[in-house]
C-alpha cells in the first residue's frame, strides 16, 4: 500500500516539482535547515548546521546543492561584496545593506531607498530580470568599535 507524503514534507516535494527538481532527502533537511537559519547564510554555516542531521554529508554535496537551488529559483544569491557566497530564502523584493567592515548583510525594504524606475531594457539590449541594490557601508556595531 502506497502512502501519500506528510503534511510536513508535501510542501518541499511540491516546491520541487515546480522547480524541477527531485525531491530527495539531502535537499530537504538542507532546505529545512535554511529555512531556521537567519539572515543570509553561507554554505559553511549551512553545512555545519546540516551535518548535525546527516552526519555523512559532505560540504561538497550542500555547496552543490545549494549552487542547484539557486540555479532554479528556489534560493537567492545574495551581494558579492561580502567575500563569499550568501543566499536566502527571503522572496520579497528587497535589498541588501552590507558593511564593508564586518561583512553583515542587512535586509532594506525597497521602500526605503525610494521608487526605483520599471525599466524593462537597458542600453545595449540588456533585459532586466530584477534590481539587487547593494548598500555598502559601515554598521552600527562597527562604528561603535571604531569610536572606542
Amino acid at each position: 500500500m502506497q502512502t501519500s507524503p506528510s503534511v510536513e514534507t508535501r510542501p518541499f516535494r511540491e516546491l520541487c516539482a515546480d522547480h524541477g527538481l527531485t525531491a530527495t532527502h539531502q535537499r530537504q533537511v538542507l532546505y529545512e535547515v535554511m529555512q531556521k537559519m537567519p539572515g543570509h547564510p553561507s554554505p559553511e554555516e549551512v553545512f555545519a548546521q546540516v551535518k548535525k542531521r546527516i552526519p555523512a554529508i559532505s560540504l561538497a554535496t550542500v555547496y552543490k546543492n545549494i549552487h542547484l537551488f539557486v540555479e532554479r529559483g528556489v534560493l537567492k544569491e545574495v551581494s558579492m561584496h561580502h567575500g563569499s557566497l550568501r543566499v536566502e530564502l527571503n522572496s520579497h523584493l528587497h535589498h541588501h545593506m552590507v558593511c564593508s567592515h564586518c561583512k553583515a548583510i542587512t535586509d532594506i525594504e525597497e521602500k526605503d531607498l525610494g521608487v526605483l524606475p520599471a525599466l524593462q531594457r537597458l542600453p545595449g539590449g540588456f533585459q532586466v530580470e530584477r534590481y539587487a541594490i547593494d548598500v555598502i557601508g559601515i554598521c552600527a556595531v562597527c562604528q561603535k568599535a571604531k569610536r572606542s
